[in-house]
């Protein structure tokens, strides 16, 4: 199946960076670069340790309707430096017209700086199914009934 996302570049893009693009054949995620702003594109913006920013990519999109996409981390960003998203993963709705920016915090105990042009995540687009909600008076049992956070056991 395939689906197309709409890509508009805002004004001040650069437009010499690629869009949202799959690594590998097999990849689920197209990895999305940090666009940064003119004034800031030679230095880059730096995340210190458990500070939080959005990562702009100079881009919009369109998501088609029944779709959304996430934005999740990227592995060797989160493995190697603890650069994640916040709130992973992050849903654009399909009919969100604003820009798209990355929310990243950095775990790691060293500053980090984000550079013009770096892959900073992947978004993953995705079927949505909606859901009606209702009221009941009791739910169904089952084995498992109220039992929570770590209620199964480790292993």
């Amino acid at each position: 199946m395939s689906v197309t996302v709409q890509i508009l570049r805002e004004a001040w893009a650069d437009p010499d960076l690629p869009l949202p693009e799959y690594q590998t054949a097999g990849a689920a995620g197209a990895d999305i670069v940090a666009n940064l702003p003119p004034e800031i594109r030679s230095q880059g913006v730096t995340l210190a340790p458990m500070q939080r920013l959005v990562c702009p990519t100079g881009l919009r999109v369109a998501i088609p309707d029944g779709y959304e996409m996430q934005i999740r981390p990227r592995s060797g960003l989160a493995t190697k430096h603890g650069i994640t998203l916040p709130n992973t993963p992050g849903t654009i709705d399909s009919d969100y017209r604003g820009p798209l920016g990355v929310a990243l915090i950095n775990l790691g105990p060293e500053v980090y700086t984000i550079r013009h042009g770096d892959r900073v995540a992947q978004a993953v687009i995705a079927p949505v199914i909606r859901a009606a909600y209702r009221l009941v008076e009791a739910l169904d049992a089952t084995e498992r009934g109220e039992g929570g956070f770590g209620s199964t056991g480790k292993r």
